[in-house]
């Protein structure tokens, strides 16, 4: 039986190796999306836009929410809680489909020789792209009413790094235990529902009472989202130690995640 190596290393080896394999599924995956529809891959612009549109009217004029009292500008508050929001459907876009990565995909374990760990790496190529096609339009959406957003957007690559690093783990994770149990489909939907209302997507940290705000920093993408707000909002420098720690920390959970991966590939094709 085939061995299939856990060392760190293979997973940086393996998306380099498959590369060219990963972007042609990355391509096919994006335009299979909207394959048929009239609109097309138009409409992986105009989603998110939409999404902007109605969240500045139900909580700016309806609900008339505000980010910050002495704010009282309708924008700011959707433009803040549209970073953190694009921020976390890139995490619940991947994971959400992460269950059912090798179950819809029988072929590719008993009938191909297939790298089947480059899957995670094709769903969170395709969630990225539409992650970035919300961040244009978040940007241009600033320019048109702020100016040139804040220097610190710079730093903005930095930030991501990690959350796509804990996604990878978190993929490969839920791609192997979607196998063998097939109730991991249904349970991460209410999972992932739970970790966007427990995390400061909605609302800031500061309406919390300071004894129940480090919980927060319980749930993963808690960082990730008030980091993005940082740099590209609010225009602050990221706390790098925090940085460095959610980078070592999304670093342990995505090696983990694919020693486990690896270990259990082997018992696919018997289950499948």
């Amino acid at each position: 039986m085939q061995d299939f190596r856990i060392h760190p290393s293979e997973m940086v080896s393996s998306f380099w190796r498959n590369r060219s394999l990963i972007t042609a599924s990355v391509k096919r995956e994006i335009f299979g999306r909207y394959r048929g529809s009239f609109l097309g891959i138009a409409w992986s612009f105009f989603n998110p836009l939409l999404m902007l549109a109605i969240y500045t009217f139900v909580f700016g004029t309806i609900l008339k929410a505000r980010w910050s009292v002495a704010a009282d500008s309708q924008m700011e508050f959707a433009l803040v809680l549209f970073a953190g929001l694009i921020t976390f459907n890139l995490f619940a876009e991947s994971v959400t489909r992460a269950p059912s990565l090798i179950v819809s995909n029988p072929n590719y374990v008993k009938r191909i020789v297939f790298p089947l760990e480059i899957l995670p790496f094709v769903i969170i190529g395709s969630a990225l792209f539409h992650y970035l096609i919300g961040l244009g339009i978040w940007l241009l959406v600033y320019v048109l009413f702020y100016g040139a957003p804040p220097a610190t957007v710079l730093y903005f690559p930095l930030i991501l790094l990690p959350l796509i690093i804990f996604t990878l783990g978190v993929s490969w994770m839920l791609a192997s235990l979607g196998v063998f149990l097939r109730d991991v489909s249904q349970v991460i939907g209410l999972v992932t529902t739970a970790m966007m209302f427990l995390a400061p997507v909605f609302y800031p940290t500061s309406s919390l009472p300071e004894g129940y705000r480090p919980l927060l920093y319980l749930n993963p993408l808690t960082p990730a989202i008030e980091l993005s707000r940082d740099v590209l909002y609010w225009g602050k420098q990221p706390d790098f130690l925090l940085v460095a720690f959610y980078l070592l920390a999304a670093s342990l959970v995505a090696w983990l995640s694919f020693a486990w991966f690896q270990k259990t590939r082997k018992g696919f094709a018997d289950v499948l």
